[in-house]
């Protein structure tokens, strides 16, 4: 039998291509309603797969505006400086 989370990270990973694809940022919600019906355990994980990327998205973007700004700022483009 398939790992409950391989699944929800596969489905996960194609949700999310889904939704950039149509436009549509809470597609997720609607599959896990769909999921949920069958399978509560499939559905917790997919949410929690959906998430954390998302999440890791949102701090990824974060990350790069601040060192863009700092960068415009100090006129740097090298990575982070030492000592």
């Amino acid at each position: 039998m398939t790992d409950v989370n391989a699944l929800a990270n596969k489905l996960a990973d194609d949700c999310i291509a889904a939704q950039r694809e149509i436009g549509n940022d809470r597609l997720f919600m609607e599959v896990a309603q769909v999921i949920g019906t069958a399978s509560q355990t499939l559905e917790e994980a997919f949410l929690t797969a959906v998430r954390t990327r998302m999440a890791e998205a949102k701090g990824r973007a974060f990350l790069k505006q601040t060192l863009d700004r700092h960068r415009a700022a100090t006129g740097g483009t090298d990575g982070p400086r030492t000592g």
